[in-house]
C-alpha cells in the first residue's frame, strides 16, 4: 500500500515505493517519477533499473537521482527543478521516508523561484519539515531574485 503525500497539486512525496504502487501513481496524474533513494542503500530495496522498467511499462517518465549520506549538492538540486520544469503532470519523488524528495524539492523550487514560506507551508501540509534545508532556500531564493 502507497504512502503518498501530497505537498502541491505538482508535487507528491513518498516513502520507498514498490513498481506495484506506480499504477495508482498514474492513477493520481503522476507523469514522472524521481527516484531520490540510492541504489544499494537497504538490501531489500527496488533497484532503480527495476521502478525505471516499471514506470517505463506504464508511460512514465523516470529520473534517478539519488541523495546519499554526503548530502545535497546544487547539482541534484538543478536536475530536480529541470525534471519539475519538463513535467507534464504530477511528479512523484520517493526515497526511504520521503523526506530527502521532499528537501530536494524545497530547494529546487526555491531555486526556482518560488518563496521559502510557502515552500515550508506546503510540506508541513505533507508531514515534513524543511528547516534543515532553510538556510540554502532562503539563499537559492536569493539569487533567483
Amino acid at each position: 500500500m502507497s504512502d503518498f503525500r501530497t505537498i502541491t497539486g505538482d508535487f507528491i512525496a513518498s516513502p520507498q515505493i514498490a513498481a506495484s504502487d506506480l499504477a495508482e501513481a498514474k492513477q493520481r496524474g503522476v507523469t514522472c517519477v524521481v527516484n531520490n533513494r540510492p541504489d544499494g542503500e537497504a538490501p531489500d530495496e527496488p533497484q532503480s533499473a527495476d521502478i525505471e522498467a516499471a514506470a517505463k511499462e506504464l508511460g512514465l517518465d523516470y529520473c534517478y537521482i539519488p541523495v546519499g549520506h554526503a548530502g545535497f549538492s546544487l547539482q541534484q538540486v538543478e536536475a530536480l527543478a529541470d525534471a519539475l520544469e519538463q513535467a507534464e503532470g504530477k511528479v512523484l519523488g520517493y526515497c526511504r521516508s520521503g523526506t530527502r524528495s521532499t528537501l530536494l524539492w524545497a530547494m529546487a523550487e526555491a531555486k526556482r523561484g518560488e518563496s521559502p514560506d510557502a515552500i515550508a507551508e506546503a510540506a508541513a501540509g505533507g508531514g515534513y519539515d524543511v528547516s534543515p534545508v532553510r538556510a540554502t532556500m532562503d539563499a537559492l531564493a536569493a539569487q533567483g531574485r
